[in-house]
């Protein structure tokens, strides 16, 4: 017998043992493979931007011409179609979309990363506008007459277009490479008198249709008409307004003490944003229309209160050639003093005629007009667009110069204001 036979326990058969390979080996030789792929193609192919998603946009040749140049009203018909929507908060959607003049688009080279913002407008030229060839396409661009021409005065509801540039919330005011500004470009003649002079501005126009017909019927020339951004047709209520000899202020929308609850309105000018964000803003409510001489407060009890907000906006102003008005309801207002710094005409009002929507206490703000101009010389009163309120400065103004007074537009009284 075998030594195994004997140490082999009765009853128990002996089993072979199988072999088995262990399984974490061809898992890691796996993904080691896949780890040396992976580096091998990081190394030799040059893409670094592998996986990041792109878009391929055919652009318009940029050497083709359009048939016809856009007039700048038809530019600013187009920003007013294409003004961003709002949400409640007055917060713009899309804001980085061009407003009706075409859009953004970035491009991004597969092979270096680079990437290029291009300008594609609506009608497929460079600016939205036929840009001329030769030596005329400088002063073109810049909307000044070419071999040292004298510009053409602007006519009544026409806005020069040197006054005028492009931007994606239409075409907005500046100052004119020959130094014209457009508070005096759209200026009216001071009428004759030797009178103290009294400004009136009725604000709130362009939203009810039939309160600015109102007006606009019914108020002599030297009223200056203050409109706000909101309304539809504002194009044409303004460029009728000067037609008839008004001056247009822009009413720009600013936060009051009680924001949120008292709302001005979309794209309201806010002490929590940063002042970029508020200059943007207010070229958005400056895009609604053309041919303004000023900018005007609605409500801003607390920005115009608030230095670090107020004093971007006036720099803003000053820059495009405009004045300022503060309608002087809020007597912690700054708008002065900063006015004052950065050379910027100003006005303030001095008496809200309405305050009191009544007969009895408006012929007792116009006394107070009344004494101030005569003390000072000059005075600004200042209204909202009410039937009665248009009713009484009406009738007032018919018989202002015979108690000597000078109906006056805001320009008339407008100042340089002297830092304080």
């Amino acid at each position: 017998m075998a030594s195994d036979d004997l140490e082999t326990p009765l009853g128990v058969t002996e089993t072979r043992k199988r072999r088995s390979i262990p399984i974490g080996l061809p898992v890691t030789v796996l993904l080691a493979l896949c780890l040396l792929g992976f580096l091998g193609w990081a190394a030799f192919v040059k893409d670094p931007l592998g996986g990041e998603p792109m878009a391929v946009v055919a652009l318009p040749d940029g050497t083709a011409k359009p048939d016809a140049a856009a007039k700048p009203d038809e530019a600013a018909k187009q920003s007013e179609a294409g003004a961003p929507e709002k949400n409640a908060a007055g917060e713009a959607h899309g804001e980085g979309a061009g407003a009706g003049d075409g859009h953004t688009v970035t491009i991004i080279d597969g092979s270096t990363g680079k990437r290029q913002d291009v300008r594609i407008p609506s009608d497929g030229s460079p600016a939205g506008l036929a840009q001329p060839a030769g030596e005329n396409a400088d002063h073109a661009a810049a909307g000044t007459p070419a071999h040292g021409e004298k510009p053409a005065p602007a006519k009544a509801g026409e806005s020069p277009s040197n006054l005028l540039e492009a931007s994606r919330h239409g075409m907005l005011p500046r100052i004119g490479l020959d130094g014209a500004r457009p508070s005096v470009a759209y200026a009216e003649p001071t009428p004759a008198g030797t009178g103290a002079k009294i400004a009136i501005v009725v604000a709130g126009l362009g939203v009810s249709p039939t309160t600015t017909a109102a007006a606009l019927k019914e108020l002599p020339p030297a009223v200056t008409l203050a409109f706000l951004p909101y309304g539809d047709d504002l194009a044409r209520l303004v460029g009728q307004a000067r037609a008839e000899k008004h001056e247009v202020l822009l009413q720009v929308p600013m936060e009051p003490f009680d924001y949120p609850d008292d709302d001005p309105g979309p794209q309201t000018l806010l002490t929590s944003l940063a002042g970029d964000q508020n200059v943007d803003r207010m070229q958005w409510a400056m895009g609604r229309f053309q041919g303004y001489v000023g900018i005007m407060n609605f409500m801003g009890g607390r920005f115009t209160s608030t230095e670090t907000a107020v004093a971007p906006m006036l720099r803003e102003v000053a820059k495009r050639g405009l004045l300022y008005v503060d309608d002087g309801a809020s007597p912690r207002s700054l708008a002065g003093q900063i006015a004052g710094a950065n050379n910027l005409p100003f006005a303030k009002g001095t008496v809200v005629l309405d305050e009191v929507p009544s007969n009895a206490e408006m012929d007792r703000a116009f006394e107070r007009l009344e004494t101030t101009a005569r003390e000072s010389g000059s005075a600004v009163g200042i209204a909202r667009a009410l039937p009665l309120s248009i009713e009484r400065i009406a009738a007032w103004a018919q018989a202002a110069e015979g108690r000597g007074f000078v109906v006056v537009p805001i320009t008339a009284v407008a100042v340089k204001a002297k830092p304080t």
